[in-house]
């Protein structure tokens, strides 16, 4: 076995956190961790989850809230919940969305000059991407693969999604998209030629890339998903209506077990997690459910009166349901 071979065995066996100081050690370290297939073999390997970026937002308001809070995922480590961060960029940040490691921020409003940011907290590097000003009714997505980028360089992509009304009928609406390539320099963005005919509204301005692709929750029980490489969009149905329930269900979505696209949502009747199957079937699997009670006996610490608060977000439609019912 070669010296670089032996290293890699004994890196391969650390934490990324560990990794990320080794890195610092010497020339040679660096050009071990930063190699390739190293790096590939680590994105198979199950890390543990670390932990949380928290940051909370008014819901009227046109001012941005710009503590951003990291909570660990261990309840032992709650005492390390740290608001510094992000400390490290030029200015505070709206956290976008994050994918491997690397996070997509944009300017706090309001701004003179708001900008989008991509940075790595890990090693305190940012970039600022040029040619655009956000607001806050576009969203964004971050794409970033570590086993494609080079030794000395990290690419990515950033996708921004519009929404507008049709020339034909303003009731019909589509979402449009362009696209900023780290590997096509500064001030790269390119307006993609896809639409996607879609009335609905995101409902998170967050992200998520699973399988080579970005997706984004709307109100209306779908998901607009965006193949970033061959500029290719459509929508997915939700694994389970939202109007089956009389209290508004929470949901989100998220990547976990490869690269699977997951879809959460928490109601009365408990916490059910479905993986997505097959994306141009909309076929889903249901991977986990537990009931309030269990969340709340397994997280006492953290949940209180769970059910109690699920069943007080009662829908307008349930509300007028019940008011007919009194009236008749």
């Amino acid at each position: 076995m070669q010296n670089d071979d032996i290293c890699m065995d004994v890196f391969s066996r650390l934490p990324i956190e560990t990794l990320l100081g080794l890195k610092r050690v010497c020339k040679r370290w660096y050009g071990i961790l930063s190699d390739r297939s190293f790096v590939q073999g680590l994105l198979q390997r199950p890390e543990p989850l670390v932990g949380f970026f928290f940051q909370e937002r008014y819901q009227w308001a046109g001012e941005d809230i710009r503590t951003i809070s990291f909570i660990p995922a261990r309840m032992e480590d709650t005492q390390l919940i740290k608001q510094t961060i992000f400390s490290f960029l030029p200015e505070d940040v709206v956290v976008l969305g994050s994918c491997n490691g690397l996070v997509c921020c944009r300017s706090v409003f309001p701004s003179p000059f708001p900008s989008i940011i991509v940075c790595n907290p890990s090693n305190k590097q940012w970039t600022r991407l040029q040619g655009t000003r956000p607001d806050k009714e576009s969203s964004y997505g971050l794409a970033f693969n570590p086993s494609q980028s080079d030794r000395d360089t990290t690419n990515f992509k950033v996708v921004r999604v519009s929404q507008a009304r049709t020339d034909m009928d303003d009731d019909d609406s589509y979402f449009s998209f362009e696209i900023y390539s780290s590997q096509a320099g500064a001030g790269a963005w390119k307006k993609s030629k896809e639409v996607c005919q879609c009335n609905d509204n995101l409902v998170k301005n967050k992200g998520v890339f699973a399988g080579g692709k970005l997706q984004w929750l709307t109100d209306k029980d779908r998901i607009l998903s965006f193949d970033v490489e061959n500029e290719l969009s459509w929508l997915i149905s939700s694994p389970f209506p939202t109007s089956h329930f009389t209290a508004i269900p929470e949901m989100c979505i998220g990547e976990s077990s490869g690269g699977r696209l997951h879809y959460i949502m928490i109601s009365e009747d408990g916490l059910h997690v479905w993986a997505l199957e097959d994306y141009y079937d909309s076929n889903w699997s249901l991977v986990h459910t537990a009931s309030l009670e269990a969340l709340e006996e397994e997280n006492s610490r953290l949940l209180r009166n769970t059910r109690e608060r699920v069943s007080q977000r009662v829908s307008v439609d349930s509300l007028l349901m019940s008011s007919n019912k009194s009236s008749v």
